[in-house]
């Protein structure tokens, strides 16, 4: 058993062979302590969680499609409390090490399995998406990403946050296996066709400050360069700050459904920033939030219409590079207010975002992000494929990554 040095994982000692041959023989892979295991009992990232739930009966649906093509299961990764953060930092079990920036957080909440792929200790690693919790520390951590279209991969087994955004994600150290396991948990969708439509989100690259804006112009410029429709325009007449305030309200009422009745009955001890965002979800009340509801269908048929069937729509994952460890404060807020402003976009409607992390500033990563129309994960992943050759091809004398 490799050290675990990094603290990703909650328990290492979890293990599942494979139960069949396939594309992914010999891989070694990790899940968030979210996903249910056979006689494993997950923590959710809380002790009172871990404590008052039994051990599963089954495996998640998508650990077994992934045993069934040759992975092997090694360990379950740490994550932010009941999946409520984008930091990666648990009150309870410690913060996992960001290999790219140890002075940094790794974000979250998918923090372990982020850390566990960044680390190489495993191949590649299962976490869940619903407002940022795979893209975003994918960013912060210099690996790839993905978020599928919500409902595409089965969910069940999996500790539910708010369900009309809850994804399973995955992460690797190359796009190529990512792609790979596109194939693997998403066999419904095609991976042929083109995108032809190129959009730049204004508003999206405006919270990028200078520096790590330069770091990105010869990628876009790449990017424009593969399209003679693309076009820089804004795509919220709301503002993005609007947008993820519908968000927020909509996941914040669905996280107090889902919880409240646990969270009264065993009264659980959440850390600093999660006790605070439960305690404002136990005030929302639908019924005095319809118009968020309506906004969020009008976004949704709004990006629909936009990316239609071979449009993209280019943004940055992060405003940023990682923020230092224990940031709080007015500066954490508006960083996570930033933050949240982005990831939103492909939540909000629900639709397929991978991160590539073609950049550092400073010798810090940050992705950039390509998001498709829905059901289009694996065409995406396949043209993320091709771009990242053209990238090798441009800059053969530059190391990725570098602000070049």
């Amino acid at each position: 058993m490799i050290k675990d040095q990094w603290n990703a994982f909650f328990n290492q000692n979890v293990a599942i062979a494979p139960t069949g041959k396939g594309s992914l023989d010999g891989l070694v892979f990790s899940v968030k302590d979210v996903f249910a295991i056979q006689h494993y009992q997950s923590s959710a990232g809380n002790p009172t969680w871990l404590r008052t739930h039994e051990e599963s009966k089954r495996n998640a649906v998508a650990i077994d499609m992934l045993l069934n093509q040759g992975a092997k299961l090694r360990g379950t990764t740490h994550t932010d409390e009941l999946m409520y953060s984008l930091n990666g930092e648990n009150f309870h079990y410690g913060t996992p090490i960001n290999p790219k920036a140890p002075d940094r957080i790794p974000g979250g909440s998918s923090s372990g399995s982020a850390v566990s792929v960044a680390a190489q200790t495993v191949d590649f690693s299962l976490g869940t998406d619903t407002g940022g919790s795979v893209r975003i520390p994918s960013s912060y951590c210099g690996i790839y990403g993905f978020r599928p279209t919500h409902g595409a991969v089965p969910i069940e087994g999996v500790i539910p946050l708010a369900k009309s955004y809850d994804t399973v994600g995955w992460m690797a150290n190359s796009i190529d296996l990512l792609f790979e396991i596109g194939r693997v948990l998403l066999p419904q969708f095609k991976e042929d066709g083109d995108f032809t439509n190129i959009e730049f989100a204004e508003e999206a690259w405006e919270l990028l400050e200078g520096e790590t804006k330069a770091a990105f112009s010869p990628f876009l410029k790449l990017l424009e360069e593969e399209s003679e429709n693309s076009r820089w325009q804004r795509i919220s007449q709301e503002g993005l700050a609007e947008w993820s305030s519908v968000f927020r309200t909509i996941q914040g009422i669905e996280i107090w459904k889902e919880h409240e009745q646990w969270i009264k009955k065993e009264n659980p001890t959440f850390g600093p920033g999660i006790s605070e965002r439960f305690s404002w979800t136990s005030t929302l009340k639908k019924e005095q939030n319809e118009d968020a509801y309506k906004l969020r269908e009008k976004i949704t048929n709004e990006l629909t219409h936009l990316l239609g069937e071979d449009g993209i729509l280019v943004i940055p994952t992060a405003p940023g590079g990682a923020p230092l460890l224990n940031l709080q404060g007015e500066a954490a807020e508006k960083y996570r207010a930033k933050t949240m402003s982005l990831s939103c976009i492909a939540g909000l409607a629900r639709l397929p975002q991978v991160t590539l992390p073609v950049v550092e500033v400073n010798g810090i990563p940050v992705g950039l992000s390509l998001i498709a129309n829905r059901n289009q994960d694996l065409k995406l992943l396949r043209w993320s494929q091709r771009f990242l050759r053209k990238i090798d091809q441009s800059f053969v004398t530059s190391k990725r990554g570098e602000n070049v």
